[in-house]
């Protein structure tokens, strides 16, 4: 998972103001609830991109409680990639987990909007783009004593861009379809990305046990080829293959392996 780090700490700050509802301190009812003094948008043109176009325009506005421009506001910009987060057991943890990078501070102009253009719609870093979502979000968000801390007085929006991933292939073989315990089961393979992408870098996760998934993992060589292999436990039984290329705008492959584990207890 992501090192903790100050834009993480912004990406939780701005899921504590949106728990507050409505960004403002807990009430006693609606008609308690103290007057927000602004409003936040932001936007982004175009709001999909692909594989050629990766590059957005975000805009947004803050406004006066009565609707006028409120210029000179500084708005803290972050892109927030997200990811699913492996839960088989149904624990009530955070269904994701993100990786959020700093897009600048705008300052509102006169008519209280703010621009930062062309920015780049990627996945940056070397992390795996296993279990990676398809939608980007954007966020914006203004604290108005600067003090994360005290999330009533903060403002937050966002927005998604949603990202269309070209696909990706996995082709294998087995030494065995019947396994047990102790032994070595060996799968090697084969990824294909879209022409003109390059195979190497491309991760391949085998999944052994419905637990975890992932029991070891390879990068792919410069032609695409793998070899995994995995000494068999007598409580193995979800043995799948997954990919994750490098490129955000690559999907990864899933592949199920008909393997049988003769050593788990029948029925």
């Amino acid at each position: 998972m992501p090192r903790k780090s100050l834009p993480t700490r912004l990406a939780a700050t701005a899921a504590l103001l949106l728990a507050a509802g409505a960004l403002s301190a807990p009430a006693a009812s609606a008609d308690d609830a103290p007057a927000k003094a602004y409003v936040l948008t932001v936007t982004t043109n175009p709001t999909t991109t692909n594989y050629q176009e990766r590059h957005v325009d975000v805009t947004g506005t803050v406004t006066k409680a009565d609707g006028t421009p409120a210029p000179n506001i500084p708005v803290t910009l972050q892109e927030v990639v997200q990811f699913t987060t492996w839960n088989p057991w149904g624990d009530p943890i955070d269904p994701n987990y993100y990786e959020p990078r700093d897009l600048g501070k705008p300052v509102t102009d006169a008519n209280g909007k703010f621009t930062v253009p062309d920015v780049d719609i990627d996945h940056e870093g070397g992390s795996s783009l296993l279990n990676v979502q398809r939608a980007v979000h954007i966020t914006a968000l203004y604290d108005e004593d600067g003090d994360l801390n005290t999330p009533q007085d903060g403002y937050f929006a966002e927005t998604t861009v949603a990202t269309k991933a070209r696909t990706s292939t996995v082709s294998y073989s087995v030494n065995r379809k019947k396994v047990k315990a102790g032994d070595i089961l060996t799968v090697q393979g084969k990824v294909t990305l879209p022409q003109g992408v390059e195979p190497q870098g491309t991760e391949i996760f085998l999944q052994t046990y419905w637990e975890q998934q992932s029991h070891v993992k390879v990068t792919a060589e410069d032609d695409g080829f793998f070899v995994l292999s995995v000494r068999v436990s007598s409580y193995d039984d979800t043995f799948v293959l997954r990919t994750a290329p490098t490129d955000l705008y690559v999907a990864g492959a899933v592949q199920k392996l008909p393997i049988t584990n003769t050593s788990l207890p029948r029925g």
